[in-house]
């Protein structure tokens, strides 16, 4: 019975594990079966792969108090602009009651980054009538003044130019979307509220062949006609788009509109270079650690140490499996993180080994040694995981309000690689050690334990 339930864990094992080593293969082509569209990849954060971080703030004086849901709503407005446009893998979080972190790994192109970025202020739909629709088109990439004051700043203000009305702004927006017309052309279908609506349908309404522009922070980003009047609250924006260019504009107007003014307070770029140096050399670190731990279990512990060798590297490969999955963003102290974990799998194993040997000592069988080291190292390991577990969630927790992408990483991967380690120390290796002791039963315990 007892060797019965061990060969079927052994199966689950080996299933587990098979899963496992597919989730690993570096090009693997995801799940995609019964409704599922999964990939699996390893996510690289800045530090690895290079990119740009930049550090967002409210812009307004310290004295005035920010409101916790408007800052969120600014948090998501960046997020969804930044991944509409693109930028893959971007971390956007919220550091403390007025800031706003954004990672965006992998980007080569800085200034571009930045440029999306600084664009997360004030969209106004602005009335051009009383100029041609040349003098607008000249106009597209400069900046203006226009009537509404909210989000301006006086340094932004140019008196070299008219003032422009602004006819509604982003707020009054409901829905934006790319869609094609009978020719094919690329156009930015947009919905608008309803009191908005009704203010754009009197304003189209008089206005028909003039310039509606569209303004984002006081800069002209398109200058569209009015070819009819718009009177249901929905209308399209045509001006001969690509996709990229169609789906720029719509993500422009979706996203354009923050409940609060933001300013880049700081930046930092890490060249792709520096990254891959950054991964070569953890890379390498990590190999030699695992090196010198599966050695000296192997020569210390004898046969419990080689079959902990064996758990461990199961462990690696179902924690990386796990991380890819999810999936989760590598960066160094994630790294590290995940090497540390790697000492709470040993530790386990070393528990409970320590107490086999202990009852070997005491003229106990084999089998009776296990089960009886395996009980009374039980409770150590139990309390030792459930304090790192608690310890990497208040770190979690820290990162998290404060946007401390190291500590979150690193607190995220240990935690994780506990769980795994658990799992690898209680059902892999036991069940390894019986089913192998079982086979061989040896009888030398100095030669086979190193006792």
């Amino acid at each position: 019975m007892r060797r019965n339930r061990q060969l079927r864990m052994l199966i689950l094992i080996i299933a587990i594990v098979a899963v496992a080593i597919w989730f690993d293969l570096p090009n693997n082509p995801g799940i995609h079966v019964f409704g599922i569209d999964k990939a699996i990849e390893t996510r690289l954060g800045l530090d690895l792969v290079g990119g740009v971080q930049a550090l967002l703030e409210a812009d307004l004086p310290k004295d005035v108090d920010i409101d916790a849901e408007a800052m969120n709503t600014a948090r998501t407005i960046v997020e969804n602009r930044v991944n509409g446009l693109g930028v893959s893998e971007a971390v956007v979080q919220q550091a403390g009651d007025r800031r706003i972190v954004v990672e965006l790994p992998g980007e080569t192109d800085p200034e571009k980054a930045l440029a999306i970025l600084r664009q997360t202020g004030l969209l106004e739909f602005v009335d051009m009538s009383d100029i041609s629709v040349d003098q607008a088109i000249a106009l597209v990439g400069t900046k203006i003044e226009t009537d509404f004051a909210q989000g301006s700043e006086a340094g932004d203000v140019l008196e070299d130019v008219p003032v422009f009305p602004t006819v509604i702004t982003g707020t009054g927006l409901e829905n934006v979307g790319v869609t094609t017309n009978q020719a094919g052309e690329y156009e930015v279908a947009f919905e608008l509220k309803p009191e908005e609506a009704v203010t754009f349908a009197d304003y189209t309404t008089n206005n028909v062949g003039s310039v509606l522009a569209i303004i984002l922070d006081k800069e002209v980003i398109s200058v569209p006609t009015i070819n009819s009047a718009i009177t249901d609250g929905q209308g399209v924006i045509s001006g001969s788009f690509t996709p990229e260019e169609a789906n720029a504009l719509a993500v422009q107007l979706r996203y354009g509109s923050l409940p609060i003014p933001l300013k880049i307070v700081e930046t930092r770029t890490i060249g792709p270079s520096l990254g891959q140096d950054s991964l070569q050399k953890s890379a390498l670190a990590g190999g030699v650690g695992f090196t010198i731990v599966i050695l000296f279990m192997a020569l210390y512990y004898r046969l419990p140490g080689i079959i902990a060798d064996v758990a461990i590297v199961i462990y690696a490969i179902l924690a990386f499996a796990l991380f890819r999955y999810i999936p989760i963003t590598l960066t160094l102290a994630g790294i590290a993180g995940f090497l540390l974990s790697t000492g709470s799998a040993l530790d386990a194993n070393i528990l409970i080994f320590e107490r086999l040997k202990e009852e070997l000592r005491s003229g106990r069988t084999i089998q009776q040694s296990v089960d009886i080291g395996w009980r009374r190292a039980w409770p150590s390991i139990r309390d030792s995981n459930i304090a790192t577990l608690i310890t990497c969630t208040i770190l979690f927790w820290f990162g998290s309000q404060f946007g401390a992408t190291i500590v979150k990483g690193f607190s995220l991967t240990l935690g994780l690689g506990v769980l795994v380690s658990l799992f690898s120390a209680i059902v892999i290796s036991r069940t390894l050690l019986s089913l192998v002791l079982e086979w061989l039963k040896p009888t030398n315990y100095a030669r086979w334990f190193g006792i």
